[in-house]
């Protein structure tokens, strides 16, 4: 009977541990991938609502522009020096805004 006893505790015992471990695993989970990834999203939704016309853009395309006009979810951005081209896009493709203020 003695062994019985001894048994269940030491599977209790373990069943214990082991849910220790997943929840600190999952508090780590929480703090290396799940927390930067929402303060991200939020930077961006940030930066994308303070959007204005003649801001300096990065598309993630890589090509730098500047903000013609603004609608909905979408920019049109022009590009280089020549007034004709001109890009319709959204406004997740950007990836950087730089004012024209800030120098």
């Amino acid at each position: 009977m003695n062994l019985l006893a001894t048994t269940t505790a030491s599977t209790a015992g373990s069943i214990s541990v082991m849910i220790l471990y997943i929840a600190v695993f999952g508090v780590f989970m929480y703090f290396i991938a799940v927390r930067p990834q929402k303060k991200e999203q939020k930077r961006m939704a940030t930066l994308l609502s303070n959007l204005e016309t003649g801001d300096s853009v990065l598309t993630s395309s890589g090509f730098y522009g500047v903000v013609i006009d603004i609608a909905d979810d979408t920019v049109i951005v022009e590009f280089g020096n020549n007034k004709n081209c001109r890009i319709p896009m959204q406004k997740s493709a950007i990836t950087q805004v730089e004012k024209p203020d800030a120098e």
